[in-house]
C-alpha cells in the first residue's frame, strides 16, 4: 500500500501528481499486462534481441 503525507499548504493535485508516480514506478500495471497472456520464452528472446538491435540501430544513426 502506497502512503503518499501530504505536506502543509501543497494542494491535492501535486499530491495525486506524486502518487500516480510513485504507483508507476512500482510496475504493478505492467506486470498485469504482462500475466494476461503467456508469452513463449523463445519468443520473448527474440523480442528482447530485436529491440536491442533497433535501439543499437538507433545510436549507430546518432554517431553518424
Amino acid at each position: 500500500m502506497l502512503i503518499i503525507p501530504i505536506k502543509d499548504g501543497e494542494s491535492i493535485d501535486k499530491a495525486l501528481k506524486r502518487y500516480k508516480r510513485k504507483f508507476d514506478r512500482t510496475g504493478v500495471v505492467r506486470q498485469l499486462r504482462e500475466r494476461q497472456h503467456f508469452t513463449k520464452p523463445s519468443v520473448k528472446r527474440r523480442s528482447q534481441l530485436q529491440r536491442a538491435q533497433y535501439i543499437q540501430h538507433l545510436k549507430d544513426q546518432e554517431e553518424v
